[in-house]
Parts: C-alpha cells; sequence; structure tokens
C-alpha cells in the first residue's frame, strides 16, 4: 500500500495548527513537553488571538438557535453534572423531540451560577471543524472539541483528571488555573479519576505544581493525568478544551493481542479440549500442561510478530477515528455536473487515503475515510498525481474519473 495519510492540508508548514498553540517550535513542544509535561503559551507570546475560532456570540447562536440536542451540552455547577431533563425541551411544532437544548432553562441556570459545557464542537462549529481536523492530522491522533462557559467567580468542576491530553484555549474572560502532579501517570481511557476519588481530593489539597490566571488568547497544554481546576475571576470566562486521544502503546499491545489470538485459532493443540476433570472456574483443575502449552504458543507467536502484521489494524483504527474534510453533498454534484477541462481538483483534506497494490489487472482502490474507491488501470497514474501533489487538472485525469473522484467524495473543485 501507497499511504496519502498526510497529503492535503499541510503544505507551507507541516504543522500549522499545532504551532499555532505554542509559543515554542513544534519540534521542541514534541521533545520536551507531549505526553509529559504542561506548557503554557501566553497571547503576547503568540500574537494572535483566537477569537476567529469560537466566542461567546458563536455559543448563544449555538444553544439558542441551532436546534442542538443532548449530548452536544452538559451543564454542572460546584462540581455536580445536572441531569439532560434539567436544560432540555421540546421544540414547539415541527420539532417535539423532547431532548433539545432549551434556551429559556439554560439561561435561569447560568444567571444561577451554573457552567455550561458545549461538547462534540469538532462536529457543529464551522472554524472549530475546520481547525481540528488540521490538529489531528499535524498530530497524528484523533482530537475532539468543548467549549466551558463559566459565570463570574464560578468552579465548573472540582479538581481532577483526564484521560486524554488537552490543549485549553482562554477565548473570553479570565480563569484562575491550578495544576498538580499526577496520582496516576499517564492514565489509560479505562483509568478514570472516579475510581481514583480518595487520591485525587488529597492532592487537590497539596501545593500546585503551576498557578496561572489564564486570559484571553492564552493556551495551556496539559498532558493527561496532570489533577486540574478551573476557576473564573471577575467576568464570565469562557474557554475552548481541545482533547487528544493519544495513541499509546497500550493499543499496540492491544493489537498484538488481537493478532495473537487470530493466528493461535490455525493451531490445533491450542484448539484442544481441556480434560474432562478440569475446571476452568477454578486454576487448581486445569492442568499445568495445557497452560504451559498454550502460554508457550503464544510467546512464539509474539516474538515472531512483525510491525506489518498489526499495523494495518491501527491503520484503520486511525482513519476511522477521525472524519475527512466536511463536504458538501449538493455543491459537489453540481459541481461534477459542470466540470470542464480547465477545472483543477484539489484532494479533499484530512483524507487518510491509502492506495492498494494494483491486481493482476492492474486496478487498486483507494481506501481512505471517504470509504473503498475504485481504480481502474488506465486511472492509476491520474490518481497518485492527485493523491501525491494534492491537486489534478481535470485535462489531465479526464472529465469521467475528475466526476468520478468528487462524487466519491476524494476530491473537490478549485472554484475559478
Amino acid at each position: 500500500m501507497t499511504d496519502f495519510a498526510m497529503t492535503g492540508g499541510t503544505a507551507g508548514n507541516r504543522r500549522p495548527a499545532l504551532a499555532r498553540l505554542l509559543a515554542i517550535s513544534t519540534d521542541e513542544f514534541a521533545e520536551k513537553y507531549w505526553g509529559s509535561a504542561p506548557k503554557l503559551s501566553t497571547a503576547a507570546e503568540l500574537g494572535a488571538a483566537f477569537d476567529d475560532l469560537f466566542s461567546n456570540d458563536a455559543a448563544d447562536e449555538l444553544m439558542a438557535k441551532r436546534g442542538l440536542r443532548t449530548p452536544f451540552l452538559r451543564v454542572a455547577k460546584d462540581g455536580r453534572t445536572l441531569g439532560d431533563a434539567e436544560f432540555t425541551a421540546p421544540g414547539g411544532v415541527g420539532a417535539a423531540i423532547r431532548d433539545q437544548l432549551s434556551d429559556d432553562r439554560l439561561l435561569r441556570l447560568f444567571a444561577d451560577g451554573s457552567t455550561l459545557v458545549l461538547q462534540g464542537l469538532h462536529r457543529t462549529w464551522g472554524p472549530l471543524i475546520d481547525f481540528a481536523g488540521q490538529l489531528g492530522t499535524d498530530l497524528g491522533h484523533p482530537v475532539q472539541v468543548n467549549a466551558y462557559v463559566t459565570p463570574a467567580q464560578s468552579t465548573g468542576f472540582s479538581s481532577h483528571y483526564d484521560v486524554h491530553d488537552v490543549f485549553v484555549i482562554q477565548i473570553a474572560g479570565q480563569k484562575r488555573w491550578q495544576i498538580r502532579q499526577p496520582v496516576l501517570s499517564m492514565p489509560l481511557r479505562t483509568q478514570p479519576w472516579e475510581q481514583r476519588r480518595a487520591a485525587v481530593a488529597e492532592a487537590g489539597q497539596e501545593k500546585p505544581l503551576l498557578e496561572v490566571t489564564m486570559s484571553p488568547g492564552d493556551v495551556l497544554y496539559l498532558p493527561r493525568g496532570y489533577l486540574h481546576a478551573a476557576t473564573a475571576l471577575g467576568e464570565i470566562s469562557t474557554h475552548v478544551t481541545i482533547g487528544i486521544h493519544a495513541w499509546t502503546r497500550h493499543h499496540l499491545l492491544e493489537r498484538l493481542i488481537t493478532y495473537a489470538v487470530a493466528r493461535l485459532a490455525d493451531d490445533p493443540e491450542v484448539r484442544r479440549s481441556l480434560p474432562i476433570s478440569a475446571d476452568a472456574g477454578h486454576a487448581d483443575r486445569v492442568p499445568a500442561s495445557d497452560f504451559e502449552s498454550v502460554r508457550e504458543r503464544l510467546i512464539a507467536v509474539l516474538a515472531g510478530a512483525t510491525p506489518a502484521d498489526v499495523l494495518p489494524q491501527t491503520e484503520l483504527a486511525h482513519r476511522a477515528a477521525q472524519r475527512a474534510a466536511p463536504v458538501a453533498p449538493i455543491a459537489s454534484v453540481v459541481a461534477a455536473g459542470a466540470l470542464g477541462p480547465d477545472d483543477i481538483l484539489t484532494l479533499r483534506p484530512h483524507l487518510a487515503a491509502v492506495l492498494t497494490e494494483p491486481n493482476a489487472d492492474g486496478a487498486a482502490e483507494v481506501v481512505s475515510r471517504a470509504g473503498q474507491f475504485a481504480v481502474a488501470a488506465g486511472e492509476l497514474a491520474g490518481v497518485e498525481q492527485l493523491l501525491a501533489g494534492g491537486t489534478i487538472a481535470v485535462r489531465e485525469s479526464g472529465i469521467d474519473l475528475a466526476r468520478r473522484l468528487v462524487l466519491g467524495g476524494i476530491a473537490t473543485v478549485v472554484r475559478r
């Protein structure tokens, strides 16, 4: 297979979205901070604001005019998450679904000191859809985006840790953050802070490792596991949290085990029944010879495994964890029907495209976040050019292939 996952969206800067969040180089961040230490980048150091990505007006629009439903919003107060029924209601004639956000209820709750948490903004707010897509490509790890709007002098959530890394972008107002050392370093997604409430509560009383008041334009990076709590100061405070669900060595472990189990299913000695006297519910009744036989075979399979045996499954998981850049169904059909030889196609960003090896007939497939796209032998050169370079002229690809690429969600038409 030929991997074109990084094509489309990084030209001119290898990691443009990540670079925007850092006052240091992306290489220095990768070497010194990624997954291991907090890093604050101030607005003065960054030299740019983030109001193009989100704002209080954007939050109001989403809650009052977009018909959002749960779970696109959570509401919390004094460390407690409110039930959905406390802030949702039917939307009236033609929109009677009961779990829609109620702007009236949210107004009362927010005025009373509740924090509003807009979730999944990488799916609902255009600028953050684009930014999150690019950041996921820059990092090679899936990302999600939430926003937290906190009334003055309120704390939405008590000290806790996340099981994913985060970038916190202060959008409006000020918020005081207290950061403390992990009680569990690099926790997995199956190890949330609720499993360690007592340890987290005790550690929350210790002197902070870092205490900082964030103002609009400041960005804080926190690796998973670091305890944190944030309190709004003298006015409404809004921040965006970009969660990074990092791929870990534990994911490789899971792929290795899955591979080994599949391989050992072909071994008749592993398929052999345990003796009648065995009782798998009691360890002392399972013959040691059976246990040892399986263990030896498992060790042998794992010792012989290569990255090529397990990484294709990792590639599938990576592809499924993020979306390609949005594509406009109606406009794409119109553009495909109006294609001419002077038009230019550009590869859809963040597609994570892989071109399979040609079969005996010379045909292949593009496997991507848009699904599978068949490529005939005569089309292979044009598709390779698009995937490698990011663009192709219709006169080079041919009208028929160009239309298929647009309708297949692989390419878009550059506006003339």
